[in-house]
C-alpha cells in the first residue's frame, strides 16, 4: 500500500502498485559533476572534504578518487587516458608513503607528495584567475561600445601671394582709375603711416578684405599710390598678411594678431 499518494489514473485514486508494471533499467540517470582533468577532480575531492592541500592524507584521496573513476565506468562513460594515469600517480605516492624507508634516509629524500601540490596548487591559482576573468563585464554581453565616427575635413593652406600677381592686381586698379578724370589741380597733403590705419581700421571692423576693396578708384591715382605704399609697409612690417586660395585667385588682406 502507498501512504498519502494523490496520484491518479483516468480519475480514479492509485492505492497499489500494479503488478505487471515495468520500470526500465535506465529511467533513472544520474548526472555527476564534470572536471576539466584528473587535476580538477582531486582539487575538488580536497574541497569537498575539507583536506590540508599541503598535507594530502594520500589513503583517503586515493580511495575517493578511483571511488570516482569507478563510478564514472560503471556508467559507460570514456575515460581519458589522463585519469588513469593520475589513477597510477596516486596509487605509487600512497605506496611510497606506506613502505618502511631507514631513518637518514627519510631526512635527505623529499616528500613523494610535494610534485603533486605543487601540481595542484599551480592549477588552483589558474582556475581562480580564470573565474575572476569570466566574472568581468564582456563587451556585446553587459557592456554595449559606442561607436562615434568623426570626420575631420583638411584645412586646405592659402599659397603665398606671388610677386607677379600682386602686380597684376595693383596694374588691373591703375586700370580702373584711368576711367576717372580729374580737372582740379591741388596739392593734397597724404600720409602713408594715415593710410596704414585707416587700412588697419578696417581691416579689425570688417575682418579679412579683398585686395580691390582696399582701393577706390575715384579717390585719384596719388591716394591709390599713397594706399598700396601703405599696404606693403603694412605687410613689410607683419601687421597684415596677403594670401591667395590658388593660382590667379582674388588676393585677399587679414590683420595679423591684435597690432
Amino acid at each position: 500500500m502507498l501512504a498519502n499518494v494523490q496520484a491518479r489514473i483516468h480519475g480514479e485514486p492509485l492505492a497499489e502498485l500494479p503488478q505487471d508494471l515495468y520500470i526500465p533499467p535506465d529511467a533513472l540517470e544520474v548526472y555527476l559533476e564534470t572536471f576539466e582533468g584528473p587535476l580538477d577532480l582531486l582539487l575538488y575531492l580536497i574541497r569537498r572534504h575539507n583536506l590540508d592541500i599541503l598535507d594530502i592524507p594520500m589513503a583517503e584521496l586515493t580511495r575517493q578518487y578511483m571511488d570516482y573513476v569507478e563510478e564514472m565506468r560503471a556508467r559507460n562513460l570514456e575515460l581519458a587516458a589522463d585519469y588513469l594515469l593520475m589513477s597510477a600517480t596516486l596509487i605509487e605516492i600512497k605506496s611510497r608513503m606506506l613502505l618502511p624507508r631507514p631513518a637518514v634516509e627519510m631526512e635527505h629524500e623529499d616528500d613523494p607528495r610535494a610534485e603533486l601540490v605543487r601540481r595542484l596548487l599551480e592549477y588552483e591559482a589558474i582556475k581562480l584567475a580564470a573565474q575572476r576573468l569570466d566574472a568581468l563585464p564582456r563587451v556585446g554581453r553587459e557592456l554595449v561600445v559606442a561607436h562615434v565616427y568623426h570626420e575631420s575635413l583638411p584645412r586646405h593652406a592659402r599659397p603665398n601671394v606671388s610677386l607677379d600677381d600682386l602686380i597684376a592686381a595693383w596694374r588691373a586698379i591703375l586700370e580702373r582709375a584711368k576711367h576717372y578724370a580729374h580737372h582740379r589741380v591741388t596739392r593734397e597733403q597724404l600720409s602713408v603711416r594715415e593710410h596704414m590705419s585707416i587700412i588697419l581700421r578696417r581691416l579689425h571692423q570688417e575682418g579679412t578684405l579683398e585686395f580691390f576693396a582696399l582701393f577706390d578708384p575715384a579717390e585719384g591715382i596719388s591716394k591709390l599710390v599713397v594706399c598700396f605704399l601703405a599696404l606693403l609697409e603694412l605687410a613689410r612690417e607683419g601687421l597684415v598678411r596677403l594670401t591667395q586660395s590658388a593660382s590667379f585667385a582674388p588676393i585677399h588682406v587679414e590683420a595679423v594678431g591684435g597690432g
